[in-house]
């Protein structure tokens, strides 16, 4: 587990033991840390300009990359070690990304994705796909990370809004839903598609789900594809929606996709927690439901007190 309290400095990572609490380690750096990530062989911290990849058993440092001046610590990170991709931002001009094999420490391609300088990204947790959003947060495209040519678009709206987080559903295959929390206030969810049902791609005229994703695909995506929770969070409040679960309903006799239900964790910068149940039907119609909402910070007051 990797610590950070506001009495120590923002400088320097502490590592603790989340069984026993006791600390481990501390690495220290010469600018303020921005963004941690890791998995179970890999440490990658992120400074405004160099991002480090330790062995995390050992730290020692694996690879130290320049790169362009990144003050938000913008970063995606895929933590499949078999697919184990660090992804930065590439500009400070434009929308491309650069992505890292971290278990080779090599540079694996370069995804130029939007005009605009990106403003979120997230990788799949099996390392296959990559989704950007840019500053003007119009436009979400996903990539197929071993082919950067290939990519999928969706259109979050028509005016410019701040994209604060990106979140894919946990899958082996292609992810099925794709969540984005914006400062209008509302989640977006983008259905990608079932692979590994080839009944659905086959009934592209009926259009569920994982028909809606040819081989390849150069325009923005049909909006029936685009739910929207409207008012989910204040707006303007930076927050961030995470798709924890996903499953898919099938016809036990024919395997036909019947629905897709989904978890989602919402939290924001002012203290709310909100859990989410959805379900989208072979309809391709959104339900939900919010199952549970509190201040975190009052829990933890009531907690202490």
């Amino acid at each position: 587990m990797m610590h950070m309290q506001p009495s120590l400095s923002p400088r320097r990572l502490c590592l603790f033991n989340t069984t026993t609490g006791a600390a481990l380690r501390e690495l220290n750096f010469l600018t303020s840390i921005l963004a941690v990530r890791m998995n179970r062989q890999r440490l990658i911290v992120i400074l405004q300009d160099k991002a480090y990849v330790y062995e995390i058993n050992s730290l020692t440092i694996l690879d130290t990359i320049d790169t362009v001046p990144n003050i938000k610590g913008l970063c995606a990170f895929s933590p499949c070690l078999d697919a184990c991709y660090l992804a930065l931002p590439a500009s400070t001009t434009k929308g491309s990304a650069l992505l890292y094999n971290v278990m080779d420490c090599h540079l694996h391609c370069e995804i130029e994705a939007h005009r605009s300088p990106l403003a979120a990204m997230v990788l799949s947790s099996n390392g296959m796909y990559i989704a950007t959003a840019s500053e003007q947060g119009t436009i979400i495209r996903v990539h197929l990370v071993s082919d950067a040519t290939k990519s999928y678009s969706f259109r979050r709206g028509t005016y410019p809004s701040t994209i604060f987080s990106l979140s894919f559903g946990p899958s082996k295959q292609l992810p099925d839903i794709l969540a984005a929390s914006s400062s209008s206030g509302s989640i977006h969810l983008f259905t990608l598609g079932f692979a590994s049902h080839p009944r659905c791609r086959s009934k592209r005229s009926s259009g569920f789900l994982g028909s809606i994703i040819p081989g390849a695909v150069n325009d923005v995506l049909d909006p029936a594809y685009h739910h929207v929770l409207h008012n989910a969070v204040s707006a303007g409040v930076k927050s961030h929606a995470i798709i924890r679960k996903v499953e898919n309903v099938t016809n036990s006799s024919s395997s036909e996709l019947l629905a897709c239900r989904a978890i989602m964790s919402v939290i924001t910068y002012n203290g709310y927690f909100q859990e989410y149940n959805l379900s989208i039907d072979a309809q391709n119609e959104l339900s939900w439901s919010l199952v549970r909402e509190f201040n975190l910070l009052t829990a933890t007051m009531d907690k202490a007190s």
